[in-house]
């Protein structure tokens, strides 16, 4: 367990708080570029998220830069902490690589501050760094021990091979997971995602996270991919090749279900799901178990598409809500095309709003799982919050920095 941070030491971190408005993404920049000089150190991370337009770098910055902020606060960053925690269990992130981060970032912060990177800051940070990182080691290593003694759990990775594929959209397909050994898998909380481990001919060792998109069972998952990419937008190396090459037998190495962005199967209060495009994947997880378990709480599933031909599982979507009596269902098209019909395949022309949801939604006790593109998420997190509802009661799943959603500061969930 770390020692309290010396009154000093706090003094010192956060007098460094200009700084890191001014550099601290090129701080972060230079610290992956030193780390990922270590080809194993490189296979650890997700590298769609890093590159010239990699939201990773600023993601880090964003939480460095918090973490100088609240130095002498650090309860206000008890969501950051646990959101990093499950990301490194994911990715299989162990105590041994945490004295490899520290040494590109303390190294990184020298190369961009130059002499004002005095040794009194460097020492600081240093044991900033490592005091933060006991605390993320022992969360990781709780989290590791329930994952292992759950029922069908395990850590690391595990053999898994695709059971079946199915065609959802002319983009979106899904991949049913089932283990190698044939034993039981963990129930996942619904909304939580699956870490991968690919290791793909002339490209290397690739980690991916996909959120998992059927209710918890015993004996496999169910994974819903979009492949990335089209005119004048760059390709997406895995999805590319799960559309393209990978079917039925064909092996994947599974992490397993991690995440804090999970429906609260404890409350009993009104739940609105809402996402946009290839976002529905956590919420047909919540969906499904709602329906399945008999909850009786009333469900608004509100989802956003640019219109029929990629609108993913809408009938699967409406078996459940006939199934249930609780659910009512909307559907948006962006862009309708002219065989998508009004009423039938589609409820309302346009973009799901923040205005919509408080006009048609129990917005003073229902509780909001939202999850989509950047643009989609910024715009309801932040309208909801004008109209009043408590950053509580609206959930969200972003792969990236959250902080860049927000309008205001406001705990995300």
């Amino acid at each position: 367990m770390s020692q309290p941070l010396t009154p000093a030491t706090v003094a010192l971190i956060k007098a460094t708080v200009p700084a890191l408005e001014a550099h601290g993404l090129t701080i972060t920049k230079r610290m992956y570029e030193r780390l990922f000089q270590d080809p194993a150190m490189r296979d650890l991370f997700n590298q769609s998220h890093h590159g010239e337009n990699g939201s990773q770098p600023k993601a880090l910055a964003l939480a460095v830069l918090a973490y100088a902020r609240h130095i002498d606060d650090l309860g206000a960053m008890s969501g950051a902490v646990e959101r990093i925690a499950q990301k490194h269990v994911a990715l299989n992130i162990l105590p041994e690589h945490y004295p490899f981060v520290a040494d590109a970032l303390l190294g990184a912060i020298q190369d961009v501050l130059g002499d004002a990177a005095t040794a009194e800051i460097c020492a600081a940070w240093g044991e900033a760094y490592w005091f933060l990182a006991h605390i993320l080691i022992g969360r990781e290593a709780a989290i590791a021990r329930d994952l292992a003694h759950k029922p069908g759990g395990w850590n690391g990775w595990r053999d898994f091979v695709i059971e079946s594929v199915a065609e959802e959209s002319e983009t979106i397909r899904s991949f049913v997971l089932a283990p190698r050994d044939g034993l039981p898998v963990l129930r996942h909380e619904p909304g939580q995602y699956l870490g991968f481990l690919l290791d793909l001919p002339g490209r290397g060792v690739l980690k991916r996270n996909y959120s998992i998109s059927c209710a918890p069972n015993d004996r496999a998952y169910r994974i819903t991919v979009k492949r990335e990419g089209g005119v004048g937008q760059p390709a997406g190396i895995v999805s590319h090749w799960l559309h393209a090459q990978a079917g039925p037998g064909t092996a994947m190495r599974v992490a397993p279900p991690a995440g804090e962005f999970f429906l609260d199967r404890s409350s009993d209060a009104p739940v609105v799901l809402v996402s946009g495009g290839v976002g529905l994947t956590p919420m047909l997880s919540m969906l499904e178990t709602l329906v399945q378990s008999g909850d009786a709480r009333p469900v608004w599933y509100v989802h956003g598409a640019l219109n029929g031909r990629v609108h993913a599982m809408r009938e699967h979507v409406r078996t459940l809500a006939a199934r249930s009596g609780n659910v009512r269902l909307q559907t948006f098209y962006a862009a309708p095309e002219a065989g998508d019909r009004p009423g039938v395949d589609y409820d309302v022309p346009g973009l799901v709003t923040a205005d919509w949801l408080a006009a048609r939604t129990p917005l003073g006790e229902a509780t909001y799982y939202l999850c989509g593109p950047k643009p989609f998420l910024a715009a309801l997190v932040n309208g909801l919050a004008r109209h009043g509802v408590p950053a509580e009661r609206v959930k969200f799943e972003f792969f990236g920095p959250a902080d860049e959603l927000l309008e205001e500061p406001r705990q995300a969930a």
